[in-house]
């Protein structure tokens, strides 16, 4: 195929990852898919075809992830596109959960998506291009999730250091794009990809209902989200030659981002006079 790519995808057992993979072997696409467990990588997605290369990575180990682009590179000649999926979700509110838990969860969602970005890119320059796919969540947008907070700061911290990568890697041909979402009918609010805190204080009512909320939609698996969809639109933006920084998929996440945007609007003008007082007198 004209338009064959190669792709380094992290977090494939499962998910969003998992769909990515599959749809894009199908249509002839080559694919390097990571995992922690190379077993569970290779049950799931199911194939012996020559384009698909599973991986066992630890993506808190930099020597770990090097050897897999390498690998990658050593297989497949280059790198087009690179999707820094794993990650999980962490419930909890701020004064419940331990230094380890938080730490936890920056460890995957943030320093492991450093760890592969860092590796990846002396790669990514020689080629003079690429794109780089983040999944990110309506979340690091907003933070208004009452147990969510910990979680929210690793997207926000996603978020920024992907608009700074941006700016960065631009002249070297290299795109870089936000994939934002909302609630996708995936694996997300399973046991396994969503923690819960091992402390509960009983005083915070929402964070409870939260839970609560969570549970039932995990349960009854009503995400509106359809993820068949949502990994076409991934593999579409990946194909345009002048991508977005910052794709938003699904309803929930957009009327959300329009909301957050309306909030600041409103703050801004309310205190701008105060905002503009602070500057020296002429």
């Amino acid at each position: 195929m004209d338009n064959q790519q190669v792709w380094f995808i992290t977090g494939a057992s499962k998910g969003f990852g998992l769909e990515l993979t599959t749809q894009l072997l199908q249509q002839g696409h080559l694919v390097a898919a990571t995992s922690r467990n190379i077993d569970e990588l290779r049950e799931a997605v199911a194939t012996t075809a020559a384009g698909f290369l599973p991986l066992a990575v630890d993506l808190g180990s930099e020597k770990s992830v090097s050897e897999a682009i390498n690998a990658t590179v050593a297989r497949f000649g280059r790198i087009d596109v690179v999707v820094n999926n794993a990650g999980y979700g962490q419930l909890g509110g701020i004064e419940e959960l331990t230094d380890a838990e938080s730490r936890a969860n920056f460890d995957v969602n943030v320093f492991g998506l450093l760890n592969v970005t860092r590796q990846v890119l002396p790669q990514l320059r020689r080629q003079q291009s690429g794109h780089i796919l983040n999944i990110s969540s309506i979340a690091g947008i907003t933070g208004n999730f009452p147990g969510w907070g910990i979680y929210c700061a690793t997207k926000f911290a996603v978020e920024g250091l992907s608009e700074s990568l941006a700016a960065e890697v631009a002249p070297f041909g290299i795109k870089v794009t936000l994939i934002e979402l909302g609630y996708f009918r995936t694996s997300f609010l399973k046991s396994g990809s969503l923690r819960l805190p091992e402390t509960r204080l009983a005083e915070y009512r929402l964070i409870r209902e939260s839970e609560a909320y969570h549970d039932e939609l995990g349960a009854a698996n009503a995400q509106p989200g359809d993820p068949v969809k949502g990994a076409a639109a991934v593999i579409r933006i990946a194909a345009e030659a002048n991508p977005p920084l910052h794709l938003l998929l699904g309803q929930d996440a957009t009327e959300l981002a329009a909301a957050k945007i309306s909030a600041m609007q409103q703050d801004m003008e309310q205190w701008k006079s105060l905002s503009l007082s602070t500057g020296f007198d002429a």
